[in-house]
């Protein structure tokens, strides 16, 4: 069968994804992309250490960035985004800006981090004070909020879990709960939930209907920075990042009150 009237697949513009070697979201961050965008992931090797800062330290090292560039370099991704919230903050911002001058010393054409996305998805939105919420420990919280504050953004409130692994199997509606305890009681200008490996992509625009703010993720900036360096638009349902319009629709009437998170009706520290 000559099937040559077809013309061949698509034209595709790439996009190299650097992730952690536990990383589990893949189909969370096409949902994101345009169609005639492909995404190019590679994993860091794997170590056998908890969710904590010495695993941020260890799957951000320069070397292993090396690596993974050189890897994608085969297929000529027009950018390369670093897919790590804590692995691109643990080092500060000036680490942070470290890492981008490694890719492209490796030769990436452009590269973005999941923290450096974070920080320029803020300054979109006008974000001076936020609420926080994370799956990490204490300590990888803490490492956060220090980040943030030395790029000059408060946190106003923050929830997370304490998780050590499987943090992709959060439910959604564990996140839900996390985000209205992190705004209770405060007036930030936006929501910020971290770790590309927590689940967030159908929560954004129920948590801005309900919270009246934008919320971001770490795989929404991550792709949105990626696609932007291509003069490009993440796709997804209504949401304050990705629409300007939806931006118009914040600040009227008081924050609903959070619902209880199952760590407090079971008695959890």
């Amino acid at each position: 069968m000559n099937v040559s009237f077809l013309g061949g697949p698509r034209p595709q513009r790439g996009v190299g994804v650097i992730a952690p070697f536990d990383f589990a979201l893949d189909r969370e961050l096409w949902r994101w992309v345009p169609d005639d965008v492909s995404l190019h992931l590679t994993r860091t090797p794997y170590v056998p250490v908890e969710v904590s800062l010495d695993l941020a330290r260890l799957v951000s090292e320069h070397e292993t960035l090396h690596e993974a560039v050189r890897a994608l370099n085969e297929v000529a991704p027009e950018v390369v985004a670093y897919a790590c919230t804590s692995g691109s903050f643990v080092g500060g911002v000036a680490g942070e800006r470290a890492m981008g001058e490694a890719m492209t010393r490796a030769g990436a054409a452009h590269a973005v981090t999941t923290s450096g996305a974070m920080l320029a998805a803020l300054a979109e939105l006008n974000a001076h004070r936020i609420a926080l919420v994370t799956p990490y420990t204490v300590s990888v919280t803490r490492s956060l909020e220090e980040f943030l504050a030395e790029a000059g953004v408060l946190v106003t409130g923050r929830a997370s879990l304490g998780l050590v692994r499987h943090i992709w199997k959060v439910p959604y509606h564990d996140v839900v709960a996390m985000a209205h305890r992190a705004v209770s009681a405060t007036e930030p200008d936006a929501l910020f939930i971290s770790c590309t490996n927590l689940p967030t992509y159908d929560v954004i625009p129920q948590l801005e209907a309900e919270l009246r703010m934008p919320v971001i993720s770490a795989n929404q900036v991550t792709i949105w920075a990626a696609l932007r360096q291509l003069g490009t638009r993440a796709v997804g349902p209504y949401q304050a990042l990705l629409d300007e319009s939806a931006r118009q629709t914040f600040g009227a009437g008081p924050v609903p009150p959070p619902p209880v998170l199952p760590e407090e009706q079971e008695g959890w520290a």
